[in-house]
């Protein structure tokens, strides 16, 4: 599980980038930027989403699975993680690849149980005269 120290930390290297956010995930840390998900930060390590771009600018990449069963992200680890200007630099061209995120659908409201419907008053029968 990782820190909120660590995490503050990598999101302060990564403000020259913009927007740059985290939340909470079962447990671990979603890092968005512009409402876009650039990283994960899982175990105290930082996973950058695959991108072509992000590919180029890190060059000798080093990939692993922030969780498992995931796809492998781009690991970065050490000096990286504490190069600001690198590191913002490697989330804005990261943004930039990835697509606008879906928009939100509105919940449907609940539908409210239909309240019992009175049944129709029953007619007396007539007696029949023999």
């Amino acid at each position: 599980m990782s820190k909120q120290a660590n995490v503050d930390f990598v999101l302060e290297q990564m403000a020259d980038a913009g927007d740059v956010t985290a939340r909470k995930m079962f447990g671990e840390y979603a890092i968005y930027c512009r409402g876009k998900i650039v990283a994960l930060f899982c175990d105290d390590q930082l996973f950058m989403k695959p991108t072509v771009a992000g590919r180029a600018f890190i060059g000798k990449v080093k990939e692993g699975a922030p969780y498992p069963g995931a796809k492998p992200w781009f690991l970065v680890t050490g000096d990286s993680c504490e190069d600001g200007e690198w590191l913002s630099e490697l989330v804005r061209l990261t943004e930039r690849e990835l697509p606008a995120p879906k928009p939100k659908t509105p919940k449907a409201a609940k539908a409210k149980p239909k309240k019992p419907t009175k049944a129709a008053p029953k007619r007396a029968a007539k007696k029949r005269e023999i």
